[in-house]
């Protein structure tokens, strides 16, 4: 299974890692460490020598109660990170935006994968992002960032999420995306609660039976430390909540401590392997 990514590929086969690198101020986790292009490209280095076959940069926070960004500020912080990297370093770069103009002009700076958190449901989007031939993926996310953790509700959080993607990547066919270029992303925490995330964790394969590679990312979100100690250190339940992503089939696994889930995805491997190279 390889996924074919412009001028790069990724082999699917095994579990990709995609470090996350925001270039913003008001991210969850780090926002404003990375904004300076110099400061991105370094933790982009770092991250790969940890073991991240991807970064994914992202422009706009989608926390929790975060408020949208203008096209301009966007741009300005995106574009850097995506020239500076693609030109000094040797590894995928994905583009985490939902607006269709950072689609365009990231793919024109050399980003070689978009990943919208609204799964191209913004006007425009679906255009921008099948122009680019890139690989996209479509996450499932109910509500906005500003209101989507305020009463998340579902009948059934498997068959609503599984309708919403299949209804998206029909849609991304439909525009002239190849079925060949789709991941989904069932978006843990967001717009579900504690019950809806370990139930999709839990059942991560029914989602992955729509036939199109998983990406996913619970690196460091509430659902994690929720079951933990006040206090305590989200990154190593992370890395273990990535094995279990990538033992229910997700192909590429998005996180902030790469180190520590490449470790894990090391033993994983080593496990499924039987020890044989």
């Amino acid at each position: 299974m390889i996924l074919h990514c412009g001028s790069r590929t990724l082999d699917l086969r095994r579990p990709q890692i995609m470090g996350i690198l925001n270039v913003t101020p008001d991210s969850f986790s780090d926002g404003g460490q990375f904004v300076d292009p110099a400061k991105a490209i370094q933790h982009a280095a770092a991250m790969m020598t940890d073991g991240a076959t991807v970064i994914d940069v992202g422009g706009e926070s989608t926390r929790p109660g975060a408020s949208p960004v203008t096209t301009e500020e966007e741009l300005a912080r995106v574009i850097p990170a995506v020239e500076g990297i693609t030109a000094q370093l040797d590894v995928t770069v994905s583009v985490d935006t939902s607006n269709p103009v950072v689609i365009r002009e990231a793919a024109l700076a050399g980003a070689h994968m978009i990943n919208d958190v609204r799964a191209l449901q913004r006007e425009g989007a679906l255009t921008a992002a099948a122009a680019t031939g890139l690989p996209v993926c479509l996450m499932h996310m109910q509500g906005s960032p500003e209101s989507m953790q305020k009463h998340p509700c579902y009948d059934d959080v498997i068959q609503e999420v599984r309708r919403f993607l299949i209804e998206r990547a029909d849609a991304a066919r439909n525009a002239g995306i190849d079925a060949s270029q789709i991941l989904l992303d069932p978006g843990f925490g967001f717009g579900k609660n504690h019950v809806h995330n370990y139930t999709l964790l839990n059942r991560l394969d029914q989602i992955g039976s729509l036939g199109y590679p998983l990406l996913t990312g619970l690196s460091r979100k509430r659902m994690i430390a929720e079951v933990l100690p006040d206090g305590a250190d989200r990154d190593p339940a992370s890395a273990t909540a990535a094995a279990l992503c990538a033992m229910k089939g997700a192909r590429i696994l998005r996180v902030h401590n790469v180190k520590a889930t490449s470790d894990a995805i090391s033993v994983l491997t080593a496990m499924m392997e039987e020890g044989h190279e």
